[in-house]
């Protein structure tokens, strides 16, 4: 009976272990050093390449004339729709920004600090399609969506609740994101992002933000980003600048991601590609500080390498996990929090290709000491698809690096544990000592979803291997899933702002 009882514990069975699920640290306090593997001379030739491009190359400000109207206002040097700068007057910019603030959730419990020697995980961002074993594959719906809002909010290795946690396409686009940020509002209390790809919908997820926080807090406060890409190489578009003026006008935070395929939109070699998305990263961090000085910004780098077969982009290659270093040096360089990595894998499940090439990925974002981590957990088919299995599965993990981040190793007297020795002669055992019995129960991380039991045990459990244990955890969690209490009148509040949008707004699918 016993082992059946470990058995249940370990597939996710436990209702009392769920009811604990969303229990943990709110984001990491970092005791680990961080990896910097590039020396004084390769950082110092990295930010000679980068000050090139945006002084002689520049960077290229497209479909936004007010953009260019501030630019050249300011000084820029204009040429058609590329801005070039002196890189110093952009490094000072840049500089105006917080190497660290704070972003505001719901529960005061589980606001977030980004920047620093801090780390926040969040979940995937963008798939259009989601599987799961029961299910397979499909496209996102907003009952998945829902779902995976619900999961995120419950796994304590997940700090942030992201936004597109898959693509609601029974919805609207006009109209989906106004459902999105209801159900991460309501659902969860989690910080998360707002909307970015038109502007009257940023606008809407900042004026439902202010219905949660009140218009005093969001003047003093970061409690909603928006997360935009370049369009590499070395192109902003408008989709990026009225984010901007949206979000970081008024205070709020924008993280900026140049998304570089080495070979395609980068150069081939990892150095050039990095100082690529050095330089559009920081072009649109200064803009955002001529918008609103203090604004709070992140600076992103997503490279990855590809086959230069097939064309496909590849994940966990020593390529990306270099980058990774590299952009976490020059971003504290200067100044600027980090977003990059995540447990990324081109896998279509969860095999040991996804497992080989998440772990890779997430291992040296951590290493290279990422402040805000998007695709932290279930990531499937390059990003095209979210794994409600892969998502608790690589939120298990996150658990793990959670501890080893923010714990490091304790050399504290009660960790050299010298009374126990008085206990156990030689050749004996420390199983029974007062020590053990202290510390017996959190000594160790244990995962919920890893088997170590002996095979008798595994088989008496109908010998599951993970993604099935996965399963069982992931529809255990929902049931057992509480929805954290909100304020009625913001309740009430939040519901009829969405429905006099979705009344103002024509239905359109694109």
């Amino acid at each position: 009976m016993a082992r059946r009882a470990t058995s249940r514990r370990r597939s996710g069975q436990s209702a009392a272990d769920q009811r604990t699920a969303s229990s943990g640290p709110a984001y990491i306090r970092r005791a680990l050093p961080f990896f910097d593997p590039l020396d004084e001379e390769q950082l110092t030739k990295l930010e000679a390449q980068v000050d090139w491009l945006i002084q002689d190359v520049g960077i290229a400000f497209r479909d936004d004339p007010e953009a260019l109207a501030l630019w050249k206002r300011e000084g820029a040097t204009i040429d058609g729709d590329t801005v070039r700068a002196d890189a110093s007057w952009i490094r000072a910019l840049c500089a105006k920004a917080p190497s660290q603030f704070t972003q505001l959730a719901r529960n005061p419990a589980r606001s977030v600090v980004i920047g620093g020697e801090n780390q926040v995980f969040a979940p995937i961002y963008g798939a259009p399609f989601v599987r799961d074993l029961e299910g397979g594959r499909r496209y996102g719906d907003m009952a998945a969506f829902r779902d995976l809002v619900r999961l995120t909010y419950m796994l304590p290795g997940l700090h942030h609740g992201g936004f597109v946690t898959c693509e609601p396409c029974d919805v609207p686009v006009s109209k989906r994101h106004l459902d999105m940020l209801f159900a991460h509002m309501t659902l969860s209390d989690k910080p998360h992002l707002g909307a970015i790809t038109e502007m009257s919908r940023a606008q809407d997820s900042v004026d439902m933000a202010e219905i949660v926080f009140g218009a005093d807090v969001m003047a003093e406060n970061c409690v909603i980003m928006g997360n935009v890409n370049t369009n590499s190489p070395l192109l902003v578009d408008k989709v990026v600048t009225e984010s901007a003026r949206v979000y970081c006008g008024r205070g709020q935070g924008l993280v900026v991601v140049p998304f570089i395929l080495s070979g395609a939109m980068g150069p081939v070699s990892t150095a050039a590609s990095v100082a690529q998305a050095m330089a559009e990263a920081m072009m649109v961090c200064a803009y955002t500080q001529l918008i609103r000085p203090g604004a709070p910004f992140v600076l992103g780098n997503f490279l990855s390498s590809m086959s230069l077969k097939s064309g496909a982009p590849t994940f966990g290659m020593p390529e990306p996990v270099m980058s990774n270093y590299a952009i976490g040096q020059l971003a504290r360089r200067a100044g600027l929090p980090l977003r990059c990595g995540g447990s990324l894998t081109a896998s279509k499940v969860e095999d040991a290709q996804a497992a080989y090439e998440s772990a890779d990925s997430m291992h040296s974002t951590m290493l290279a000491g990422a402040n805000f981590v998007l695709h932290s957990a279930g990531w499937l088919e390059g990003g095209l698809c979210t794994g409600f299995e892969k998502l608790v599965m690589d939120a298990d993990r996150l658990g793990s690096y959670v501890k080893l981040l923010h714990q490091g190793l304790d050399c504290s007297d009660d960790a050299l544990a010298r009374d126990a020795y008085g206990e156990v002669d030689p050749g004996g055992h420390f199983l029974g000592s007062a020590h053990t019995m202290r510390h017996y129960q959190d000594a160790f991380y244990e995962p919920a979803l890893s088997d170590s039991e002996n095979v008798e045990s595994w088989e008496e459990a109908g010998s599951q291997d993970m993604r099935a244990r996965a399963h069982t955890r992931w529809k255990a969690m929902l049931a057992d899933y509480q929805q954290p209490e909100m304020d009625p009148a913001t309740h009430e509040a939040l519901t009829a702002y969405v429905a006099k949008r979705k009344e103002e707004l024509p239905d359109a699918w694109y």
